[in-house]
């Protein structure tokens, strides 16, 4: 049997809700075949990240290395890069291995608060990473980060996403989450050519651990599918928003989304 495969690299969250973990539930619940390169383990639940220990930078070479000897790549999601070291080794990597289709997801904070990016990697993160990347899946704040400038508005996102795509990047969408109100979620695309807004209905729950790296891996997963951009992200939003709407009570704290939800609610 062929099967499309997927490639995510990332850090591992013990508590199973982001990560890694995330990455590859959704790849599974996507029929694609999941792959990993683990660049930190974090010690963390729904309530916060104790710690984080990150993988030698060797380890995360020879893991890279060692799929691309073996293992033909269709797309890479990239998560949690942790500092500026592992950030040149990867991107050196994936060049290397000719890996095209790349989800670039900025992950800087859990969402607990914890910081899980070194403030150095960000240059590198910048110039090494963001010309790799068939799609930047920044939110609000991590868009602020990467442009160096405030957005409040949606004219605010446009403009961030514009900057984005002459940073190199070949497309960007910025997601909506974190607007401070309204009923629906804006997230706003954009391809170099033309902009688009997805909308969403706002859902109230606090169980949203994970949103980012599962919605960046089922890009991924649509992308290593064959899928053009547009469409691998538009399915990508209704896979997370499923997840979101049927989000699980697990812990205590911020809980996970319902990798599941798409098999039993969405098709």
């Amino acid at each position: 049997m062929n099967i499309a495969r997927a490639l995510t690299i990332a850090g591992s969250d013990s508590g199973g809700g982001a990560g890694i973990q995330a990455d590859l539930k959704t790849f599974q619940e996507l029929d694609v075949f999941g792959m990993s390169v683990i660049t930190a383990v974090t010690a963390q639940n729904t309530q916060e990240v104790k710690s984080v220990h990150p993988v030698p930078v060797e380890g995360v070479e020879e893991q890279l290395q060692a799929i691309a000897d073996d293992i033909h790549v269709d797309a890479v999601k990239t998560g949690m890069l942790y500092d500026e070291e592992r950030i040149c080794v990867i991107a050196e990597q994936i060049k290397k291995a000719g890996w095209k289709k790349v989800v670039v997801d900025p992950v800087m904070v859990a969402t607990t608060g914890m910081s899980l990016f070194q403030k150095r990697a960000l240059s590198a993160l910048i110039e090494y990473m963001v010309p790799l990347a068939t799609i930047l899946t920044p939110n609000i704040p991590e868009a602020e980060v990467l442009t160096d400038r405030k957005i409040e508005t949606l004219d605010d996102r446009k403009e961030a996403a514009r900057q984005l795509v002459d940073m190199g990047a070949k497309s960007v969408i910025i997601k909506g989450g974190h607007q401070a109100e309204g009923e629906h979620v804006i997230d706003v695309f954009y391809d170099g050519e033309s902009y688009h807004t997805f909308e969403r209905p706002r859902v109230e729950t606090t169980n949203t651990h994970g949103t980012g790296c599962t919605f960046a891996s089922a890009i991924a997963a649509n992308l290593a599918q064959g899928k053009e951009i547009f469409q691998a992200v538009e399915e990508g939003k209704a896979f997370i928003h499923t997840a979101i709407e049927h989000a699980l009570d697990v812990g205590h704290g911020h809980g996970p989304t319902n990798h599941a939800a798409w098999r039993f609610q969405g098709k």
